[in-house]
């Protein structure tokens, strides 16, 4: 998996025409026309939002190439100071995406005139947009694309202590639950899936524990094996990854449980054929969360991780689990079956429950749980619930 590998290196003073003379490629922001007059070539700039008529301040990135020895291509934009943070992430991978079609190698990154906070979040925008623009992902086209080739970032105008580490650590969790999110069902089997997480915990020295269907039989998990007895492959199982700080602090241990169906076909009461199509990625809640625990890694945070993965395929077959069906699962609660394409509450009951015995602080799960979150707020918003009120805010807030 080919994550970002962006070099930043930051300038506290705005870059001058000379400096700019040396970069083909340039993204500069202003929080107002009068402070865009402070930037190099401003009288070009200005010129050029003149000739499309624009308000002082709005969301449009505009484009100019400078009469200089590079025929430097610079993507500016005035925007309000509050501007609302999803605004500012669609300007950002606009502005990203038109020096993406450039071709560009390495980018300025221009910021003028904001407060130093707002000027850091503006700077957090513009350098996520770029490492997912930069992320290598899966291509399985006959007439392949050239790939990216953004590989330094130079940002004028803020300089911070923490040199945007956690920025570049959520792009690189980002990158790989995206790359692993876009690969087909016949190559992400669950036998495969595993290797790959087998791979990243060597490379990241995660502790890993795989519960394979021997050992899971064992732990009479039986809401999970319900699911992968129509499976005539028997690679599936319970992942279980730790991650232990250098230096422990005073919080307590989280839980991140991840729904990993491979693909799911609805089993015995099969998928209509339009809702069989993308079923791959039944999966993207393990993804979430393993590069969600991998950003942690990144950042070193100071208390401990547990990430538990429900790796399996939902298959028809003559041994798959059917309606009507009474199981048992681990922590002793019987569950009869009424529709076999609620795997994912299965897969995750036993997962739970055994992430449960472990005494965690805080359990997040995250998984494609129900097509009835889509049909209640549409595909803009998000849904997430807790039994925890006092989360609400934080939860939503972070969304």
């Amino acid at each position: 998996m080919n994550n970002p590998n962006i070099k930043l290196k930051q300038h506290n003073n705005l870059p001058t025409k000379k400096q700019v003379n040396t970069v083909g490629h340039w993204i500069m922001l202003s929080p107002s026309s009068v402070q865009m007059k402070k930037l190099p070539y401003a009288e070009i700039l200005m010129k050029r939002r003149g000739q499309l008529a624009c308000k002082d301040t709005d969301t449009e990135a505009m484009e100019v190439d400078l009469a200089n020895a590079l025929s430097s291509h610079v993507v500016y934009a005035c925007i309000e100071e509050n501007i609302a943070p999803f605004d500012l992430l669609t300007l950002a991978r606009k502005m990203i995406a038109a020096q993406g079609k450039q071709k560009a190698e390495r980018l300025g990154i221009v910021l003028c005139g904001f407060e130093h906070k707002r000027a850091e979040l503006v700077a957090e925008a513009i350098i996520a947009a770029a490492c997912a623009m930069a992320a290598e992902m899966p291509n399985y086209k006959s007439d392949r694309p050239s790939s990216p080739v953004l590989r330094r970032l130079e940002l004028y105008g803020i300089k911070v202590g923490h040199g945007f580490k956690r920025t570049m650590a959520e792009a690189e969790g980002n990158a790989l639950a995206r790359f692993l999110s876009m690969l087909p069902p016949n190559e992400l089997t669950p036998g495969n899936y595993v290797r790959r997480i087998r791979k990243l915990a060597r490379e990241n020295k995660w502790k890993l524990t795989f519960y394979d269907i021997k050992a899971l039989h064992k732990k009479k998990a039986g809401a999970f094996l319900a699911v992968v007895q129509g499976s005539t492959e028997k690679d599936a199982g319970i992942v279980r990854l730790q991650y232990t700080p250098n230096s422990p602090g005073p919080k307590g241990k989280i839980a991140l449980v991840g729904k990993g169906i491979c693909y799911d076909t609805g089993g015995t009461n099969l998928k209509p054929a339009k809702f069989m199509y993308g079923m791959h990625e039944d999966m993207q809640g393990s993804a979430v969360a393993l590069g969600t625990f991998l950003a942690l890694t990144r950042m070193q945070v100071n208390f401990p991780i547990e990430c538990w993965l429900a790796v399996a395929v939902n298959h028809i077959g003559p041994k798959a689990y059917k309606p009507n069906d009474v199981i048992k699962a681990s922590d002793g609660t019987s569950i009869e079956i009424v529709h076999t394409d609620a795997e994912g509450r299965m897969v995750l009951a036993d997962t739970l429950a055994m992430a449960s015995l472990q005494k965690p602080k805080l359990i997040i799960d995250y998984a494609t749980l129900t097509g009835a979150c889509v049909y209640s707020i549409g595909t803009a918003y998000s849904g997430v619930f807790t039994n925890r009120e006092k989360f609400h805010p934080t939860l939503i807030q972070a969304g």
